[in-house]
């Protein structure tokens, strides 16, 4: 028998999806209602559909058992009208090209609607990283980053984390492309620790922001936020820390999910002790005092605020009907479906629409930025202030558009930052 043992090489497949519709198809589908009602020219609409340029990638990584597995990565650029492009990174099972395409697509949108300098981008690897050891995402990180690096860079294109991806996986990509560089290069990412240039606030900054958008609304509407109830769908980063900061202001937080439980607790539940179980188990389940419900009985609980903040169409027109609430509130990306959307308009459900609720994590993504091109760092409760300012203004914009024209807030929103990515595309004209 020869002396070589050919390695053991396989493909990693996408598992089933979570998406009941095609995601690229509903930004589409989003732009031209928005266009047609804010009388944005054919033609614009046409280039602003399209995404600039859209990189898939294989991504071979030698496994701790000696085998090598090839994954399968993307970064896709939509536009680059208003300043570099900014989106997150994500790994998950269910990642395809036409999801990362949608949420480039929002990401440009969001960034108009708060008044920041960047475009849209977004890059996914299909993987879930919960069955890899950290040795092994590391590893899959670095060969990412380097099949990516003539896209990205502080001037080009902005990573950041998003679902499967934190701080650490921020870093590696921080490295790979300073190594390459051959010199620190703090801008090429943002979300990355604080010992290496990361920017307070920045963790629990997309929570912040839904706190702020939630205490407004609720405001315009003559309540108290102290006097609200609220179920939570997703406890990862923003929902628990949305969690905790509505149980800070007074709010009755009732029910909280995760990806393996459902609870509820009709007297309140334990926020922090919810918080710290979840992070010394890994979950959820197992968390004494409250009942187990089934994942969709979350959306029918007699609750004032629903917030789903977990992946993508959580919200379908199969649900929607059952929402008692009377605010939804988007902390996750695209987590309520068009038609879901008819349905709660209908029954009168003030949906506060992801581009205003968890945009916080793109603004403070953006001071991170900032710092670290000037390597002069803001403490935290100027970047809180700062984010505050930005996004209550933000609300404040969308909720007189959506007064003014009778519109949803979702369409007002859509509005203002379709309309800032039209008049900067006009503005710059098209080359040659």
């Amino acid at each position: 028998m020869s002396e070589y043992t050919r390695p053991v090489v396989t493909a990693v497949d996408a598992s089933v999806s979570h998406l009941h519709e095609n995601p690229y198809d509903i930004a589409r589908d989003q732009l031209r209602r928005v266009a047609d009602a804010f009388d944005i020219d054919g033609n614009l609409v046409d280039v602003l559909e399209k995404c600039k340029k859209a990189v898939e990638v294989s991504i071979p990584v030698a496994m701790d058992d000696g085998s090598t597995r090839v994954f399968t990565g993307y970064r896709v650029t939509h536009n680059i009208a208003r300043g570099p492009s900014k989106g997150g990174i994500r790994y998950h099972p269910n990642v395809t090209l036409d999801e990362i395409k949608a949420l480039a697509m929002s990401m440009t949108w969001k960034c108009a609607l708060m008044g920041i300098p960047f475009g849209g981008s977004k890059g996914g690897v299909i993987v879930d990283p919960k069955t890899l050891s950290r040795g092994e995402v590391e590893r899959m990180t670095r060969r990412y980053t380097s099949e990516i690096i003539n896209e990205i860079g502080p001037e080009r294109d902005i990573p950041a984390p998003d679902v499967g991806t934190d701080a650490s996986v921020m870093a590696w990509i921080f490295d790979t492309y300073s190594m390459n560089k051959g010199h620190s290069v703090l801008g090429v990412v943002t979300g990355k620790p604080l010992s290496i240039g990361g920017s307070l606030g920045r963790e629990e900054a997309s929570a912040r922001s839904g706190l702020f958008c939630i205490r407004d609304a609720v405001a315009k509407q003559g309540g108290r936020l102290d006097e609200m109830r609220v179920a939570v769908q997703g406890f990862g980063s923003v929902g628990s820390s949305l969690a905790k900061f509505l149980h800070e202001e007074g709010a009755k937080v009732v029910a909280v999910s995760d990806t393996t439980v459902a609870l509820h607790d009709p007297s309140g539940i334990d926020i922090t002790a919810a918080i710290a179980h979840k992070r010394k188990s890994g979950s959820l389940r197992g968390l004494s005092g409250v009942d187990t419900i089934a994942p969709d009985e979350l959306f029918a609980l007699d609750v004032d605020i629903l917030a789903p903040c977990a992946l993508e169409q959580a919200i379908t027109e199969r649900n929607a009907e059952r929402v008692r609430a009377s605010i939804v509130c988007e902390g996750a990306n695209d987590p309520v479906t068009p038609a879901a959307d008819a349905i709660l308009e209908e029954k009168g459900v003030l949906v506060l629409p992801d581009l205003l609720v968890n945009a916080g994590a793109v603004v403070v993504s953006y001071f991170e930025w900032v710092q670290g091109l000037q390597e002069y760092f803001w403490k935290e409760a100027e970047v809180n202030a700062k984010l505050n300012d930005i996004v209550s203004r933000a609300f404040e914009e969308t909720w007189g558009v959506a007064e003014e024209r009778g519109v949803t807030m979702r369409t007002a929103a859509y509005g203002l930052g379709v309309r800032r990515v039209a008049e900067a595309t006009l503005t710059r004209g098209i080359y040659p």
